[in-house]
């Protein structure tokens, strides 16, 4: 199976519509009783925290891929000290 990079933003909006798919199938099988109005702030507000999850971890491997790179060329620079005028 092929690797993929984590997405935890993905993560967030599958369990919060996968918690709202919990509630209707309770209240379609007569477990409870849900009001309609109970589905718009579960699924915005964790759309919405899927997003912001989303920019985070976009961030987070914006800077580690930046470190990397600046590794990367301290490295093929070598260290500055060994280089002897002659």
């Amino acid at each position: 199976m092929a690797r993929h990079e984590f997405q935890p933003g993905k993560l967030v909006a599958g369990f919060f519509l996968a918690a709202a798919g919990v509630v209707y199938a309770g209240d379609a099988g007569g477990w409870w009783d849900t009001p309609w109005f109970v589905m718009i702030p579960l699924l915005t507000g964790g759309l919405c925290l899927a997003g912001v999850v989303a920019l985070v971890a976009l961030g987070v491997r914006r800077r580690r891929a930046g470190s990397r790179r600046a590794a990367a060329r301290a490295a093929d620079r070598g260290p500055e000290d060994s280089h002897v005028p002659g």
